[in-house]
C-alpha cells in the first residue's frame, strides 16, 4: 500500500507537538466510562487485570486496547477510545500490563515493549471463555509496538484476529530512546523515570536481594533503567539487546492482517527509523499514515473525540 494521506488539521494551538502531547497525557478527561475488571492468571503464577466495557447492543466484535509506557486502562486515551468503540457496537477489553493495574505484580519480571506472550495469553483466554467472532487490537506507543510485533512474529495468528490499529509507535526502540535522551524531551524522560523508579522500589520490597539501594542510585537515565532492570529481568543481555529483539520494525514485513499505523511527523519521541515508509510502500496490509501534527498520542479532536479514535473506528469497520 502507498503511504496513506492524512486529513488531520487541528486548531493552531494543537499544531504544536508538545502541547498536543501534554494536553492528551495530563489534562484530557473522559468521564462516564463503565469498566468491569476481570483478573486472569498467567502460566508463571502472575496475573493480568482486564478492564471490560460493553456495547449497548449485543455484538460479536471486541477490541483489545493496550496502553503505553507506565499507562493503564484508565488513561484518557484508553477510555476515550473505549467509549467510541462501545458507541459503535464493539465490546472493549482494555489490558493493564503487568504491574499497571494499581497492584504490583507477583514475579520479578513485569512488562516491556516486546512481551507479546501476555498478549497471546489474553487472546487465548478470550477465545476460550468468550464468544467473539472478530477480535481487533489497538495499541498506543509501547502497546502499539507490542501489537505490531505480535502480528509480525507469529505465523499462526488465530483466524478471529481481523485487524489492528497502532498509534504513535516507537517502531525502532533504540532510535526512540535516543530521541527521549535529547534535551527537547527532558521533562518526559524525567516523568517516565520517576514512575519507573517508583515501581522498582515496590519490586525491591518483594525481591530485596535483587534490587539494592546502590543499584537504584546508579539509574540516571531511561537507558540506565533498561540496562539494570528491563533487560536483566526479561532475559536480555543488556538494553541494546532488548531494543534490537523487541522492536517491531523487523517484523512489519511479515504482517498479514490489515493494520493502520499512525505516527505524527512532529512526535518528539520518534526518530527517522520509526517511520517505515519504504516498508509500507511495498506492503499489502500495512497502511501508514504520517500526519504533520499530533505529537505523541495527541491528535486533539472536537467534542473530546480524537482524530485517531475516529480513524480507528472507521478503519476497523472496513476490515472483515
Amino acid at each position: 500500500m502507498p503511504v496513506v494521506s492524512s486529513s488531520y488539521n487541528p486548531p493552531l494551538i494543537f499544531k504544536n507537538g508538545h502541547l498536543s502531547t501534554i494536553y492528551s497525557g495530563i489534562f484530557r478527561q473522559v468521564k462516564n466510562v463503565s469498566q468491569k475488571r476481570e483478573r486472569i492468571m498467567l502460566s508463571d503464577g502472575d496475573f493480568l487485570d482486564l478492564d471490560w466495557s460493553y456495547s449497548t447492543k449485543k455484538t460479536k466484535k471486541v477490541v483489545l486496547l493496550i496502553h503505553g509506557l507506565e499507562g493503564n486502562a484508565q488513561r484518557a486515551y484508553v477510555t476515550g477510545s473505549a467509549t467510541l468503540f462501545n458507541n459503535h457496537h464493539y465490546d472493549v477489553c482494555a489490558i493493564n500490563l503487568r504491574g499497571c493495574s494499581g497492584e504490583i505484580n507477583r514475579v520479578y519480571r513485569s512488562y516491556h515493549s516486546g512481551a507479546t506472550e501476555d498478549l497471546k495469553a489474553t487472546i487465548q483466554h478470550i477465545l476460550e471463555t468468550k464468544n467473539y467472532s472478530s477480535i481487533y487490537i489497538k495499541g498506543f506507543s509501547l502497546g502499539g509496538n507490542l501489537t505490531l510485533k505480535y502480528l509480525g512474529e507469529n505465523t499462526n495468528i488465530p483466524k478471529e484476529i481481523k485487524g489492528a490499529v497502532a498509534i504513535s509507535v516507537p517502531c525502532d526502540l533504540h532510535n526512540s530512546l535516543q530521541q527521549l535522551l535529547k534535551s527537547k524531551n527532558i521533562p518526559y524522560a524525567i516523568r517516565f523515570k520517576k514512575h519507573l523508579i517508583g515501581k522498582l522500589k515496590e519490586k525491591q520490597k518483594l525481591f530485596p536481594d535483587k534490587v539494592l539501594d546502590k543499584d537504584i542510585k546508579t539509574i540516571r537515565t531511561l537507558l540506565d533503567f533498561d540496562n539494570f532492570y528491563t533487560s536483566k529481568a526479561h532475559g536480555f543481555k543488556n538494553a541494546l539487546d532488548y531494543y534490537a529483539k523487541s522492536s517491531c520494525l523487523q517484523f512489519l514485513p511479515n504482517i498479514n492482517k490489515s493494520v493502520l499505523l499512525i505516527n505524527a511527523q512532529n512526535d518528539s519521541f520518534l526518530g527517522k527509523s520509526c517511520y517505515p515508509i519504504e516498508i509500507a510502500k511495498n506492503h499489502d496490509y500495512l497502511h501508514l499514515e504520517t500526519p504533520k501534527y499530533g505529537g505523541h498520542v495527541g491528535f486533539y479532536g472536537k467534542k473530546n473525540i480524537t482524530y485517531t479514535e475516529k480513524r480507528a473506528v472507521n478503519f476497523l469497520n472496513e476490515v472483515f
